[in-house]
C-alpha cells in the first residue's frame, strides 16, 4: 500500500521549529514531497542558510514519516532555491506570529 501525500503532510506537521514553536508545513518550509511505492522522499528548507537544525530537522523528518503507513524508505534534502520568505506560510502561521 503506497501511503498518502495527506498521511505524510499530517506526519510532517510534528516537525517543529524551535525557535517559532510552529510547523514546518505552517510554515511553508516543506518545498516537495514525492511517494514512489514506500518511499518518500522530502524537500525542504530553513528560514535561513545559517540556521543550525538541519541535522534535527533531518532525523525528524525521518522519525515522523517512517512512522506513516505504507512507508518503508523516507529520505530527505534540505535546499536554500528558492530561498525562503514569510509569504510561504500559511495564513494561520502568519497570524500566530502576529503579521
Amino acid at each position: 500500500m503506497q501511503p498518502s501525500l495527506e498521511a505524510v503532510e499530517d506526519a510532517l506537521s510534528n516537525v517543529i521549529d524551535p525557535e517559532l514553536g510552529l510547523d514546518f508545513v505552517e510554515l511553508g518550509l516543506i518545498y516537495g514531497v514525492a511517494i514512489d511505492e514506500g518511499d518518500v522522499h522530502v524537500t525542504f528548507t530553513l528560514t535561513t542558510p545559517a540556521c543550525p537544525i538541519g541535522p534535527q530537522i533531518t532525523e525528524q523528518i525521518e522519525e515522523f514519516v517512517s512512522e506513516v503507513d505504507g512507508v518503508t524508505n523516507v529520505s530527505s534534502e534540505m535546499t536554500f532555491q528558492p530561498p525562503w520568505g514569510p509569504e510561504k506560510m500559511s495564513e494561520d502561521a502568519k497570524f500566530a506570529l502576529g503579521m
